[in-house]
């Protein structure tokens, strides 16, 4: 378990560092070339690698992030049955947007975010619908005490407050990284929202609630119960993320998506985050132990 933990802390610094030197490379060499020239060879060699590899580098590191944390907080069989069904869902709205137009609209991928799926999208794109997918249902999921008060109602009400968190970043990153100075895609028919369609946003909620609820159905009998402290890595991955956009859209002077964001995205986060604080007397447990753990707290209560 250790060594899993060390693994996770090592991903998720990775993963806020290339977002870091991403935004340097973006929003400070792009635009002023010749500084590169006025760097030391470490630094020339940093800022190529940044904008070679950085996109790349930081979807994979947060990919393997919340894949350790999730391993090590939910257990292999619920991760895999988020991840799994995220990735392949994802792709296959993508590939559809990117060839038919639905559910997105018409867009197309650039290069500097790898190998490209069928030619079309990027293999790091589904996995960045999985790691923000599965922060922002895991910060919904708990706030809303779904597995505390299992109802239908709250189950429905954690998909669509999930797919609402990972819809809001997008709200932030696509204007920008759709028309920064080093484009990452481009809108074939641009929109109404600073450049989107507003279909896009209704691609991304379905989309999003679709793997969510798969995730859902898959986890039925197996539920979660998380305390604020282990909710820390998903908050850190999503604020993280939605700082990343942020600095994009102000630099690019968006700064409508921003505040859209901020209070459909990171004021959810932040209360669910908060609305997951450990009452009195629980008991702490590890994912094998609960099943008899919280057998014996009931014997405790009586």
């Amino acid at each position: 378990m250790r060594q899993i933990v060390i693994a996770e802390r090592v991903c998720l610094t990775g993963h806020i560092v290339s977002m870091v030197f991403g935004l340097v490379g973006i929003l400070l060499v792009v635009p002023n070339a010749d500084v590169i020239l006025h760097l030391s060879q470490v630094g020339q060699t940093a800022m190529q690698w940044s904008l070679a590899g950085g996109g790349v580098a930081y979807m994979i590191l947060g990919t393997a992030a919340v894949f350790l944390y999730g391993l090590r907080i939910l257990g292999l069989g619920r991760i895999l049955a988020f991840m799994l069904p995220a990735v392949m869902i994802s792709l296959t709205s993508e590939l559809l947007g990117t060839s038919t137009g639905f559910p997105f609209g018409h867009y197309s991928y650039l290069s500097g975010l790898g190998y490209k799926i069928a030619g079309l999208v990027p293999f790091t794109i589904p996995l960045s619908w999985f790691y923000v997918g599965c922060v922002s249902y895991l910060l919904a999921r708990t706030g809303l005490e779904v597995d505390k008060k299992p109802t239908l109602l709250r189950h429905i009400a954690a998909i669509g407050f999930g797919a609402l968190l990972l819809t809001s970043w997008d709200f932030v990153l696509d204007p920008a990284m759709s028309q920064t100075s080093l484009p990452f895609w481009y809108w074939k028919q641009p929109g109404a929202f600073f450049g989107m369609p507003y279909q896009n946003f209704v691609g991304w909620l379905g989309t999003g609630s679709v793997f969510m609820t798969v995730a859902a159905l898959l986890w039925k009998n197996n539920p979660i119960k998380l305390e604020r402290s282990q909710l820390n890595v998903p908050l850190a991955v999503y604020l993280s993320n939605f700082g990343f956009a942020t600095v994009m859209s102000l630099a690019a002077g968006f700064s409508i998506p921003v505040l859209l964001g901020l209070l459909l995205g990171v004021a959810p986060a932040v209360a669910f985050w908060l609305k997951s604080s450990t009452p009195s007397g629980q008991i702490n447990v590890e994912p094998a132990a609960q099943e008899v753990s919280i057998a014996s707290v009931k014997v405790a209560l009586k």
